[in-house]
């Protein structure tokens, strides 16, 4: 499927959201597209104040885009084109601009919250998705830029008189909605009534005059928007790497994020995970140590670098209401999922470590697409699992994979979750049934961002056609990758290659191909260089896996790896060893410090790593951290 596909939805509300206040009684009433039949919930909120800063939260990832934004030069432009300057493409692009955010689809979108119904097709992100489960509801949205994505789900002790009707719809979430709940008085009775069939008005109200307060909107859903909405969801499946952190370290963490600004990369936020000890959390790039005071760490040491941290001072506003944070942190790439635990309330945030659908992804969402082998095996498998969380509700991955393979029960629920029609619980562990539509969505038609990294996987299909040549590690700067690409329809090889640097993004790309040498990067990478990309994440993946076991490590003729461990003092002590042949290069020092160099050569490779390997075993013992074993 190409960029330029969309999914095309139409919402229809009954009447706007709306905040009806008296003086000792408020009620919330949120409107749900009656297109998806009768879902709604009402009842007394046992705590308002909760209600009215999650919901705030919520709306602040909702809205969130860090993508970068330029100057607008359309006052400067006219001024020049006053004093006789040439009209040039410049101002005439800027004044296109400029009446396109006036008056486009956007600013006729942003008037809805008035009740004017909109029926113009336009293109933008999905409306949040409201879902009712027996036990709680849910509300889940997608930010802007593509980066962040939240799940607050209310529990059913949250509701006094609760009355509920199960299901899944679209709601209401305006600005206009979302400014009238941070201004909700919390010492009064506060109700929430969210439901498709609710009219303007009282009950009372005749029909012509709900029909004139409803809202009919049409949009045209951006596959890749769609696409990195159900990835965040998939991604949620995979095993993760769990530490459990106190308010207090969560407040610390915010706090040095809202007085200190990164000139310089990396911009990353750091795990340091020692069994035994709460977990540590170090800020780059000033080294920022922040002792941890949850509970101890259990499992295997590990450092994870994780990025996208800017966006955890949405959680602001939840902080008097968190009683302990959860961070999940999954394979390099992959989002980081942080779960709040608000009492009556959980807020599940999933951060990915870039502001757009960058190229540079298609190397993790290709992890968490299945395999073409045995598909329609899987397929069946999905088909029972859904029926039986559509039956018994909210089940764990070991009652569902109960009798069978716990691997091949997650890649089928995984299938299920890109389809949309199976939504996994990081807060509770649990696999949830949601139909985000009507019809489920056909994982092909969003397997592929655009043609370039479709025509990269054909490569990468024939076996031997993609394959990355030479790795050099640039200290300080992050890692050149070569490859060598050929592509049997053009009868050529071609010579892809770039850098990526210390955060994960990708920089310096060049490419011998036809595409690059007409317009660069301008259009886009070639699909070399995204089959380089994918190849070399593929390859990474399986050395990994090949290295923990004696076949593999013989195999292994060049590697570096750095290990770290953090002093009584608060010193970090960085170990960085390398193999290279018959060559073993040794470097250590503290991480802000000049580091001390030494170079073993030996008479064969065998012996060389043999050495190599009893290093890394002694740092172990000595309290070393393989920092990196797992760099999310």
């Amino acid at each position: 499927m190409t960029a330029a596909l969309a999914r095309p939805i139409h919402l229809r509300y009954a009447a706007p959201s709306e905040l009806a206040a008296a003086p000792l009684h408020s009620s919330v009433r949120l409107s749900l597209d009656s297109a998806r039949g009768p879902v709604g919930v009402r009842g007394t909120l046992r705590d308002a104040a909760l209600f009215r800063d999650a919901m705030a939260a919520l709306a602040a990832i909702l809205e969130s885009d860090l993508r970068y934004k330029g100057r607008d030069r359309t006052a400067y432009l006219a001024y020049l084109m006053k004093k006789g300057k040439k009209a040039t493409a410049a101002i005439w692009e800027a004044q296109k601009a400029f009446l396109e955010g006036a008056y486009g689809d956007d600013a006729a979108s942003a008037k809805q919250g008035d009740g004017a119904p909109s029926p113009a097709k336009s293109a933008g992100a999905l409306d949040p998705v409201l879902t009712v489960h027996p036990d709680e509801v849910s509300i889940e949205v997608f930010s802007r830029d593509e980066s962040a994505y939240a799940r607050l789900a209310f529990s059913s002790e949250l509701f006094e008189g609760r009355e509920a009707a199960h299901g899944t719809a679209f709601v209401d979430l305006s600005p206009r909605i979302v400014e009238q709940i941070d201004r909700l008085r919390v010492y009064t009775r506060v109700e929430l009534d969210a439901g498709s069939s609710r009219a303007a008005g009282a009950g009372a109200a005749a029909s012509g005059a709900a029909a004139s307060a409803s809202i009919e909107r049409s949009l045209e859903v951006p596959a890749t928007w769609l696409r990195g909405f159900l990835q965040v969801q998939s991604a949620a499946t995979l095993p993760a790497v769990s530490c459990e952190l106190a308010p207090i370290d969560l407040y610390n963490a915010l706090f040095v994020l809202r007085t200190r600004k990164a000139k310089k990369p990396p911009r990353g936020l750091r795990f340091e995970l020692v069994p035994g000890k709460p977990p540590r959390l170090i800020l780059e790039p000033w080294e920022t140590l922040l002792e941890g005071h949850g509970p101890p760490y259990e499992g295997p040491p590990r450092v994870v670098r994780t990025f996208g941290r800017q966006r955890l001072l949405a959680l602001s506003r939840l902080l008097p209401h968190v009683r302990s944070a959860r961070a999940e942190l999954r394979g390099p790439g992959l989002p980081v999922f942080w779960v709040l635990d608000l009492g009556r309330a959980t807020l599940t945030v999933a951060l990915t470590g870039w502001t757009d659908s960058s190229w540079a992804s298609a190397a993790s969402f290709d992890a968490l697409m299945p395999r073409g082998e045995a598909r329609a095996a899987l397929d069946a498998l999905a088909g029972r699992q859904l029926a039986l969380l559509r039956e018994r509700g909210p089940l764990p991955l070991a009652a569902l994979a109960a009798g069978g393979s716990a691997e091949d029960a997650r890649a089928a629920l995984q299938l299920e979750c890109l389809r949309g029609r199976v939504l996994y619980d990081v807060a509770r562990r649990v696999y949830r049934p949601r139909e985000l539509f009507a019809e489920p969505v056909d994982e092909r038609e969003i397997r592929y961002s655009s043609p370039r990294e479709a025509a990269a996987h054909r490569l990468l299909a024939a076996p031997g056609a993609v394959r990355p040549t030479k790795v050099h590690e640039i200290a300080g700067e992050g890692t050149e990758i070569h490859g060598e690409v050929a592509d049997r329809e053009a009868h050529r090889d071609f010579s892809p290659r770039f850098t990526m640097d210390l955060e994960g993004r990708v920089s310096d790309a060049w490419c011998s191909c036809p595409t690059f040498r007409r317009s660069g990067l301008r259009e886009g990478p070639c699909e070399h260089m995204i089959a380089l990309r994918v190849a070399y994440a593929r390859e990474r993946a399986e050395k990994d896996a090949l290295r923990q076991t004696a076949e593999g490590r013989a195999l292994i003729r060049a590697e570096t790896r750095t290990y770290v461990r953090r002093e009584a003092s608060g010193a970090e002590v960085v170990y960085r060893v390398s193999l290279d042949d018959r060559v073993v290069h040794l470097a250590w020092g503290a991480r802000a410090g000049e580091p001390r160099h030494q170079r073993i050569w030996f008479d064969t490779d065998v012996e060389a790593r043999d050495a190599y390997f009893k290093r890394l075993d002694a740092l172990t013992s000595s309290g070393f951290v393989d920092a990196d074993a797992s760099s999310a």
